[in-house]
Order: C-alpha cells, then structure tokens, then sequence
C-alpha cells in the first residue's frame, strides 16, 4: 500500500497508489502524488515495474505520474513502460511527452475502453481483467487474477509407472493418463496442483452499483474505497463514492476472502473506525495503512 488517502492531502497518508507483484512481475495501481518517494521509502523496485494501471484521471490518482516518469530516464531506463487506462489519460501522456522527448524508453499507452468485464492485458500466468465503476467520469477497477497452474508431478510416479514424456505431459495439463490397454494413470495419484489460483480486485473511486458483486465475485483479496463513514451515506452519493458498510456489504454479497478498504476523507483520521463499521458488515475487513504488505 503506497497511498491510502483520498484527494486531500494529509501529513500521514499518500494519495491513492498502490504496488502488486505476481510471479516476481511487478505492477502499479493508480499512481497518486509522491508515488516514486512512496517506492522509494517502502523498497519497491523502480527498475522491475512493467505496467502501470489508472483508473481515472482525477490527480489524486495520476499526478505522480510525470515524477515517476522523469525519474526513469534519469535512472537510465531503456525498457517500455506499458500504462493502462481510459482515453482521456492519453492527452495527460501527450502533455508530458512534448516536453520531455529526450526520454529512453518508450510509455505505450493501452487505452481502456468498456461497458462490461474485460480483459485488457494477458500473460502465460496472469490475466487482467478491466470493468467499469461509476464515477461521475470515465473510471475503471481492475482485477488481476492467476491462471490455472500446470500440475506437478510426483517424482514416485515417474518411475512406478514408466511414465512418457507424452504421458508426463498429460499429467502436467491435468488429466489421466489413458493407455493403449486401457490402463488409466489417475492424474490425482500420480500429480498434485501446486496452487489454487488467486486473485486481487482493485476497486478505486466508485459509488455502489447494481452488479458490483456480480463483478466482483469469487474473489480473493478485494480492495474497495471507503471514503466516508456510514453516516455520511449522503455525501458519498453525491460525490460517487462509497461509505464502510456499502463497500463491505460488496464484499459480502460476492463472496470475498478478505476486504481491505482506503481512500479515507480527510475529514477523519483514525481509520480503526472505518474498520469497526466495514465489520458489522464483513468480518474480514482491514483498514490498510500506508506501508502495509498482503500476502494473498
């Protein structure tokens, strides 16, 4: 958790970023004010981040971006920095852009552009699913889920059945082993699935919306804006944004592992109570701090 504030600036709290690594790729969500001293204070890799993902371009979610930016190519960075989000980043890049030619690498651009859930970046591990929010502008969540796993196989096995490097391969896919005199190698006897594939939902600013669980369900570890305290259900509405307990019932309709709110208003400090009000509603909520690391 690099910023966990919302637009107002605070003394103890960043505005909204956050750091995500997968399989030892590196990733960043949203990139508020001061994100690069952010990364710097809390030890996250400049050199290893490959993609950054926005949600919307209010500056309390996209002004770090040119010190982050400016940064790179000073450090000598040569590798394309792939950055997602919805069109009306794209002039906010060009902006920067004009007067900074002189930089070595490339910022590709990939803009986000959907009604409904889809994915907008793929590899051999991960995919990355992009859906809308409602906002008041053009504003998305992103959720990034593992691919199954090959399944591992047991070394016993290799030997007790003389298995093929085309049964063996079989077995990795996650299937039985079927042979010609209708011997069956069950896949569960001779492999085992290293990992259940889990997931991460980043859901930015947003007030609730009919289908957000829908969306959302099945997830493992969900973040979701709680700006304002239940009693101020009047405010986040008109603002597009979420109180405590509309997020936590989100959480609680779709099934979620874990909730772990931010973006609080600066009209409140002790996030200890955002965290009491998330759990009248869902027990697995956490209050994230700025610094905080989950293992999901």
């Amino acid at each position: 958790m690099l910023g966990t504030a919302s637009a107002m600036p605070v003394v103890n709290r960043n505005q909204s970023a956050q750091a995500l690594q997968v399989h030892g790729r590196l990733f960043l969500v949203d990139a508020g004010e001061g994100v690069q001293t952010q990364m710097i204070r809390y030890h996250v890799s400049m050199a290893k981040l490959e993609a950054i993902f926005i949600s919307h371009v209010h500056g309390d979610h996209v002004f770090g971006l040119f010190g982050l930016f400016s940064t790179f190519g000073m450090g000598g960075r040569t590798a394309p920095i792939h950055v997602y989000g919805p069109g009306n980043l794209r002039p906010f890049l060009n902006f920067f852009l004009s007067y900074n030619e002189w930089l070595p690498f490339e910022i590709a651009f990939h803009q986000v552009n959907t009604r409904f859930p889809e994915v907008v970046m793929e590899t051999k591990s991960l995919s990355v699913t992009a859906f809308p929010l409602l906002h008041g502008i053009e504003t998305y969540g992103y959720i990034f889920r593992e691919k199954e796993p090959m399944w591992n196989i047991r070394k016993e096995c290799i030997e007790k059945y003389g298995l093929s490097l085309t049964e063996i391969g079989t077995l990795k896919r996650g299937e039985d082993v079927v042979r010609d005199d209708g011997t069956v190698i069950p896949r569960d006897e001779a492999a085992y699935k290293p990992f259940s594939p889990r997931s991460y939902a980043y859901v930015s600013d947003t007030a609730v919306f009919p289908n957000e669980a829908e969306v959302l369900k099945g997830v493992t570890v969900l973040y979701h804006e709680t700006t304002f305290l239940a009693e101020h259900e009047d405010k986040a509405a008109a603002r597009f944004h979420s109180t405590t307990r509309q997020a936590a019932a989100v959480a609680r309709d779709a099934g979620v592992e874990k909730l772990l709110i931010g973006h609080y208003s600066s009209r409140n400090m002790d996030q200890c109570l955002y965290e009491a009000e998330c759990r009248e509603v869902f027990p697995e909520s956490y209050a994230a701090a700025d610094g905080d690391v989950y293992e999901i």
